[in-house]
């Protein structure tokens, strides 16, 4: 096996296992289920992990290399209206193609999925053309997140509240293994149109403007279509009795999303074509190792959805409903945090993200404290979001504390700690959280009879959440060690401005 590809299924298997390790244990100790359900749920989980292997390698083929060559491509154009262009364009394109955002797309029982999948995609697309520009022209992002928080909070109070949890959901999926490698070249590109010492800084940030534009296009959604109340169909299980019948249950899907995946994954397809004829910047072996890499993406995506949709996610919302009918509703909270804690500890992208903040602060904060506070922070966002399930809490009684507290840490961090904070938002709330916690929530709310579409909806925009404080709260850390004992920080670590941090009072 390929070295390349052995290493991503690896880390597949560390994002699923404990999930699929938890569920075994769930269906020995609380919640029995039927043999052939069991065998469902673990194909599905093979499934994932072949496909979850499989298209993370061919994203980082096929992905990367055309952001950086779009990225470079404009570096060299200098013409505002083309950058502002290609930025929507391919923002759009590459979100339809997000597996996350069509995992979240089946489970939402209020839209047609190709309305919420195109609405996401021209908020993502529209995004990242807002936010080419205040890489361009240096505007900080703290400034503009603050304006944009504040215009979505308030849009939302125009809009029909079945659409806030999605609509918040909908700014996590976005940030995906598909759209954040793409995104992330573009930026590190347009970054590099600045000669001056913040430009590097200021590529952090795209993915956190990525993750603002579909909550308010999905927001105004519900403002001018107002569909009127949703009704959730409860999961159907077909009734399994031998490996054959699993094994026919997923080949009968595999058509289907083939095709599915083939009508998504064909615009990407399309730019890349057209950029090779226009530009010819990518050389017979480069060209063949990204052909390969869009081959890798589409087949891990067909394996991707199949598990996730005809095994994995239809078990968790069983498990998720059966734990409230068959124990108290409370059991599901320590559950969920259980859950929540391994899932962030999983994620491949978040121990990239624990790596790059060590190395920014030449080790002054580890990874292992990273990994600890966003463990912790994601176990606490999924207990409150399995406490929305129980009670019906409103969702916005936790959304603002938590915001407010991110965008007021913005103030006492250098400013690429608020880049990275809020790009992370997308990290922790990665492939796991929609197949499975998601289905979980939401099988456990129309177990105790609430509003699937008001209460199991935001758990996603909730684990999102965690990172934009634990990662500033770090910051902070750091920015205190600065101030007391700056002779201990190493001169090649990121350094704040002298007015890019309030002073501390002293003690």
């Amino acid at each position: 096996m390929n070295k390349k590809l052995r290493e991503k299924i690896e880390e597949s298997v560390s994002s699923v296992v404990p999930i699929t390790a938890i569920v075994l244990a769930l269906t020995v100790v609380l919640v029995p289920m039927e043999t052939g359900t069991v065998l469902l749920f673990l194909t599905g989980a093979v499934l994932l992990i072949l496909g979850m292997g499989l298209f993370q390698l061919g994203a980082e083929m096929a992905m990367t290399p055309l952001g950086e060559g779009i990225g470079t491509q404009l570096f060299r154009i200098r013409h505002l209206p083309v950058t502002l262009g290609l930025c929507l364009v391919m923002g759009a394109l590459i979100t339809i193609a997000e597996p996350d955002l069509q995992v979240l797309a089946n489970q939402v029982p209020s839209l047609p999925n190709a309305t919420l999948i195109w609405t996401v995609a021209l908020g993502v697309g529209v995004f990242l053309a807002l936010a080419a520009v205040r890489i361009l022209f240096g505007i900080p992002l703290r400034r503009m997140l603050w304006v944009l928080y504040g215009l979505l909070f308030l849009l939302s109070l125009a809009a029909p509240e079945d659409f806030l949890s999605v609509a918040f959901d909908s700014g996590g999926v976005t940030t995906g293994p598909m759209t954040v490698p793409f995104i992330m070249a573009l930026g590190v590109g347009l970054s590099a149109t600045r000669s001056d010492k913040n430009g590097a800084d200021d590529s952090f940030g795209l993915v956190a403007f990525s993750s603002v534009g579909p909550i308010l296009m999905v927001l105004l959604l519900g403002i001018f279509q107002n569909p009127g109340e949703a009704s959730y169909t409860t999961v159907d299980i077909p009734h399994l009795t031998t490996t054959q019948e699993v094994v026919r249950a997923f080949a009968r899907e595999l058509p289907h999303y083939g095709r599915e995946v083939l009508s998504s994954v064909a615009p990407v397809l399309g730019v890349f074509v057209v950029f090779q004829v226009l530009t010819r910047r990518y050389h017979r072996r480069q060209l063949m190792k990204m052909v390969v890499g869009f081959v890798y993406t589409i087949v891990g995506l067909v394996l991707f959805l199949t598990g996730v949709n005809v095994g994995f996610a239809p078990v968790g919302a069983l498990l998720g409903q059966d734990l409230v009918s068959l124990s108290s509703p409370w059991a599901l909270v320590p559950v969920g945090m259980l859950i929540g804690y391994y899932i962030v500890k999983a994620e491949p992208a978040v121990q990239l993200l624990n790596h790059q903040v060590e190395d920014l602060t030449n080790g002054a904060v580890s990874r292992h404290a990273m990994n600890l506070c966003l463990s912790v922070g994601v176990s606490v966002s999924v207990g409150l979001a399995m406490v929305r399930v129980v009670t019906g809490l409103h969702l916005y009684w936790i959304l603002i504390p938590g915001y407010l507290l991110a965008l007021v840490l913005t103030r006492f961090v250098p400013q690429v700690f608020v880049g990275i904070a809020f790009d992370s938002g997308g990290v922790a709330s990665g492939p796991m959280t929609s197949t499975f916690l998601l289905p979980l929530s939401i099988g456990a709310c129309a177990g105790v009879g609430g509003n699937v579409v008001t209460d199991a909806f935001g758990v996603v925009a909730l684990v999102a959440l965690a990172p934009l404080i634990a990662v500033q709260v770090m910051g902070v850390v750091y920015a205190r060690r600065l101030r007391l004992a700056p002779e201990d920080i190493p001169e090649t670590a990121a350094r704040p401005e002298d007015d890019e941090i309030v002073e501390w009072e002293e003690e």
